[in-house]
């Protein structure tokens, strides 16, 4: 394979380190983009110091939308993000979607892309490393490999993430899901390597900053921008024990978010936080509605408590 161009893009440098955010897509009950929203949200985030943006990703609920959707949205996020850099998720099962989206997001001068294997099927090692090559061929930019087994059924094994490397403009890797373990010899690999190591779980930030990662791509700072840029700013600044506090708060955050799955987890802190989230792209029972309505009531006290104000969009 041809080695990708590097190039860091036009809407600020690729992130090397910080907070992103897994942005949220709120949609109306039809489906379409609600620009309003998003616009606001993105400028919100923008404010509260966020470091970019990781567009279309697990959290943004891209398998939902065409690849024709998924251009339009990026084109917009793109433009309402600015200057913040954006990553573009250019995953999907079909590897002319992959393709199209990677030519897509080098036009629009992202930063960089990120890829998921493809899903569902089961996908040898040998299939996975072509699937990413090919990815990055397409694209020409800086490559994030993003592993979330529990959503793909497709793990990214620690040989593959080292032979991409070798082959590819490999910027990084987002380690999601509960192998909270893997972010060690990942970033043991990137050390080698020259990639960083973004985890997922923006709860565990701290944890994760510890072991040598360079900050998170989460989905909860979408509701609690605050609190885990801050957070990465007191590590970044040689002072763990003054995050204690917002530690403990985030970990109880993540009590009521564990009620629900993603996506709906999302939505609900988001509405707690007086944000949009749009309408469900699912069809959600009664029951998990209850739970849904109870999250909302929960994070409002907590976010009261804490004297977090709620957002209110001009």
């Amino acid at each position: 394979m041809k080695q990708t161009t590097k190039t860091t893009g036009s809407k600020g440098p690729l992130p090397r380190e910080g907070v992103l955010v897994a942005l949220a897509i709120p949609t109306d009950a039809h489906g379409r983009l609600m620009k309003r929203a998003l616009a606001a949200h993105v400028a919100w985030l923008r404010a509260s110091g966020v470091h970019g943006i990781w567009a279309l990703g697990s959290t943004g609920e891209f398998v939902r939308f065409t690849v024709e959707e998924r251009m339009a949205m990026l084109e917009f996020i793109v433009e309402a993000a600015a200057p913040l850099p954006v990553i573009a998720n250019i995953s999907d099962i079909r590897p002319q979607a992959v393709t199209e989206l990677g030519r897509f997001a080098r036009r629009l001068k992202v930063v960089g892309v990120a890829v998921m294997p493809p899903y569902f099927y089961p996908v040898s090692a040998a299939d996975q490393l072509a699937f990413f090559e090919r990815a990055a061929e397409a694209a020409q930019l800086p490559v994030f490999l993003y592993n979330f087994p529990e959503l793909t059924g497709n793990r990214i094994a620690i040989e593959t993430v080292a032979a991409f490397a070798d082959r590819a403009t490999m910027a990084g890797i987002k380690q999601s899901g509960p192998e909270f373990a893997y972010h060690e010899a990942l970033i043991a690999l990137g050390r080698k390597k020259n990639f960083v190591v973004f985890t997922g779980a923006d709860s565990r930030l701290p944890e994760a900053l510890a072991l040598g990662a360079v900050g998170c791509i989460g989905g909860q700072v979408n509701f609690i921008p605050e609190y885990i840029v801050e957070q990465f700013r007191m590590y970044r600044d040689g002072k763990p024990g003054d995050a204690v506090l917002l530690a403990t708060r985030l970990r109880e955050v993540r009590k009521w978010m564990d009620r629900l799955p993603l996506p709906l987890n999302m939505a609900a802190g988001m509405e707690a936080r007086g944000l949009e989230p749009g309408h469900p792209k699912m069809v959600v029972s009664e029951s998990s509605a209850v739970i849904y309505r109870e999250i909302v009531a929960g994070l409002r006290a907590c976010f009261k408590e804490w004297n977090l104000p709620p957002h209110r969009p001009a």
